[in-house]
């Protein structure tokens, strides 16, 4: 599929895999690289598209009702409330660790409950974000 869409697909595999569908984009930036793509290109696309996935759920959590996130997005309110604690002392810092597996969908969820600041947030995701993928693709050049 990847070698169909190219970075396309890779835009847009990275875009779902930062919603609450759980898939592994940095399984397709490996794939992207082993296609011979630019590693630049790759984590920069990789980066925009989950960019965008992230702020899709900081626009759900900005948008919705708390009761309507745990009944919905099935995020257990304990994890809604840890991350609200997290974003109450952070703020949008926090958004540095919307990278992170499993907790970094709830934490842009609740950036966007918490209505923090769109421009801060977006950047501080994009850095977080784009970090993770220059560690996938240095460790991909390592051991390939």
């Amino acid at each position: 599929m990847l070698q169909e869409l190219g970075l396309f697909g890779l835009f847009v595999g990275c875009l779902l895999s930062a919603t609450i569908i759980p898939f592994s984009s940095e399984a397709l930036v490996a794939g992207a690289l082993l296609l011979d793509y630019s590693p630049w290109t790759v984590i920069l696309v990789a980066t925009l598209g989950n960019t965008v996935g992230g702020m899709t759920c900081y626009l759900l959590g900005w948008l919705c009702k708390w009761s309507w996130i745990e009944k919905y997005m099935k995020i257990k309110e304990e994890s809604l409330a840890k991350a609200h604690r997290k974003v109450e002392k952070y703020g949008c810092f926090a958004a540095l660790l919307a990278w992170l597996p499993i907790v970094g969908d709830v934490i842009a969820v609740a950036l966007g409950l918490m209505r923090t600041r769109l421009i801060p947030t977006t950047l501080l995701m994009f850095v977080g974000k784009g970090l993770r993928y220059l560690a996938v693709a240095g460790a991909f050049s390592v051991f390939v």
